[in-house]
């Protein structure tokens, strides 16, 4: 006989939680590991890590996956160990070694090849990626032996540094735009040297104002207690940070939550967050033109009152497993 599944209660939980996604978990796996431990009926993450990648991956719970698509813009930052001569089918570690040549990189090289990959570049997407091709992932036609075509993509490496860690060794550090590719990053640097490279690890230590020093791993997790759980939680606005802020009045409040425009002596601004005065509380976003405060994604009345008590209602029985 099998043992009966462990039957949870779920309830409404908001908040952000920076999880250190460990080693070999994919994305998914993590968030739903840390949905299952705290408990939470609702669930998204901000972009996908790849299963060999660890570092900061902010999961979104309740209210917060609403603002969730707002931060797959922010800029992020990754260390990675880059092979030197050696080209992997997958362009790191996991691949089939495809390639090798001899490795002879000088300081002078390395100062060249920095100097060529910083700034805007551009990237053909490695055919093990999510991105989808006629509605298809491209890692699903590279499983296949098949190789699609794939456009170059325009990208920022905002900052890159390259240091020697041996002959055949480099240790990468780059702050990126939405939809670079350390792998490839790190191929057409081998590349540009003459000898081929894969990534031998990687780690996202920084994604937008959010960083590894305040992540808690999966292990840290499950040994707290419910109340130390939720108390890793960042509030729904913390999405929102670099956001202009605007405060609302009782009425005005209550009219902007049902969607309608307010006016006021507001300058343009194409990112607002938007607070209420009496409760204090987040609303949601919203842009504002001609001096009008436009609704954006907004939070429901409910949602704000559960904040606001910190309390779960209406607990619904159900059976998972982590």
């Amino acid at each position: 006989m099998h043992a009966p599944r462990t039957r949870v209660q779920r309830r409404p939980v908001h908040g952000v939680l920076l999880l250190d996604k460990p080693l070999g978990f994919s994305s998914n796996q993590a968030l739903q590991k840390a949905k299952w431990l705290l408990r939470a009926e609702k669930a998204g993450h901000t972009g996908t890590l790849d299963p060999l990648a660890t570092g900061v991956l902010p999961l979104c719970f309740g209210a917060a996956t609403k603002f969730s698509q707002l931060h797959l813009d922010a800029d992020k930052t990754y260390v990675a160990t880059v092979q030197l001569g050696v080209k992997t089918s997958t362009g790191d570690a996991e691949g089939e070694v495809i390639s090798e040549r001899p490795v002879q990189v000088t300081p002078d090289d390395l100062t060249r090849v920095t100097a060529q990959f910083t700034g805007p570049i551009r990237q053909v997407p490695p055919m093990h990626s999510a991105l989808k091709k006629d509605g298809k992932a491209l890692y699903e036609y590279a499983r296949e032996g098949i190789d699609v075509e794939r456009a170059p993509r325009d990208v920022s490496i905002h900052a890159l540094a390259l240091t020697a860690l041996s002959p055949d060794t480099l240790r990468l550090v780059a702050t990126v735009s939405k939809g670079t590719y350390i792998r490839t990053l790190g191929e057409d640097i081998g590349e540009a040297l003459g000898c081929g490279a894969h990534l031998t690890s990687l780690r996202r230590t920084a994604t937008g104002n959010f960083t590894e020093t305040q992540c808690v791993t999966i292990e840290a997790l499950e040994a707290m207690s419910e109340d130390e759980r939720l108390a890793r939680l960042l509030p729904a606005e913390a999405l929102v940070a670099g956001h202009s802020r605007v405060t609302l009045g009782t009425e005005d409040a209550a009219r902007f939550l049902s969607g309608l425009r307010r006016r006021g002596g507001w300058a343009d601004a194409t990112e607002v967050a938007v607070f209420g005065e009496e409760p204090a509380a987040f609303l949601g976003t919203a842009h504002v033109m001609a001096n009008e405060l436009i609704p954006g994604r907004l939070l429901n009345p409910i949602e704000i009152q559960q904040i606001l008590l910190n309390a779960p209602a209406n607990a619904t029985l159900c059976e998972t497993t982590p």
